[in-house]
């Protein structure tokens, strides 16, 4: 799937793009609105566009003074499918996020990034995904004991506010990864791509403000985070970041 056209899923014309903008919108627009929002098409091609969708009375027009605006005829029979199309790309995060809350070991963070995450993946593109596990004790006291005093302080901190695996649960933790791989690719079409990292791995990221931490953070899109307290299932793309 075309993450950043996701009505290239069942249609190459303009038709698609037009109508998933003017679903997005949620007000009337301009031609030349419709051409700077749209993921592909000139104005003239739009233009050309517009008037077939509006003889189908899929798309209404109306005049405003010396503007001519137009919007989505969510009356018509047709419309749910150009509303579905806008919300492709949320309905795969939310699928993966319910995937993850079901795993019997549940990541403490989550989040999509790269290209899926910018909105400028194509359908060959892989679908990056963060996953923090927690780490096990082994791994917990490896790290603290080649560690910095202060550094080893702070793995500490992070080992006591998070929770804490069963070495025998990495298998079912590498289990669930492969899973998931299979389900994306079912639901989108395209390779998961999995950034699988301990706690006390993705707190030395932060702590050094590595690439990888920079590359991610920069416009990540959270799906699942763990805290002290709570737990928070961002359910849609607009999550904070």
């Amino acid at each position: 799937m075309n993450l950043s056209d996701p009505s290239m899923t069942i249609s190459s014309s303009l038709d698609g793009p037009i109508l998933v903008a003017l679903a997005n919108a949620g007000k009337p627009l301009t031609v030349s609105q419709i051409a700077t929002i749209s993921v592909r098409g000139s104005e003239i091609g739009i233009r050309k566009s517009i008037g077939r969708l509006i003889e189908q009375g899929i798309v209404t027009a109306t005049e405003l003074g010396n503007v001519r605006v137009h919007s989505l005829n969510r009356d018509h029979v047709a419309a749910d499918i150009p509303t579905l199309l806008a919300g492709l790309r949320s309905e795969l995060f939310k699928r993966i996020l319910a995937s993850l809350d079901s795993w019997k070991v549940r990541p403490l963070y989550a989040c999509v990034f790269g290209s899926a995450a910018r909105h400028d993946g194509d359908s060959g593109s892989d679908i990056d995904l963060l996953l923090v596990r927690p780490a096990t004790r082994s791994e917990i006291v490896a790290k603290q004991s080649n560690a910095p005093m202060k550094a080893a302080l702070d793995l500490g901190v992070t080992a006591v506010t998070s929770r804490i695996m069963a070495q025998s649960n990495l298998a079912i933790w590498e289990e669930s990864v492969d899973r998931l791989h299979d389900e994306v690719r079912k639901w989108s079409g395209n390779p998961l791509q999995v950034v699988s990292i301990s706690s006390i791995e993705w707190a030395e990221h932060r702590r050094k403000k590595t690439a990888i931490y920079k590359n991610i953070v920069a416009d990540e899109v959270r799906l699942y985070e763990e805290t002290a307290t709570s737990v928070i299932k961002y359910a849609h793309e607009d999550a904070p970041s």
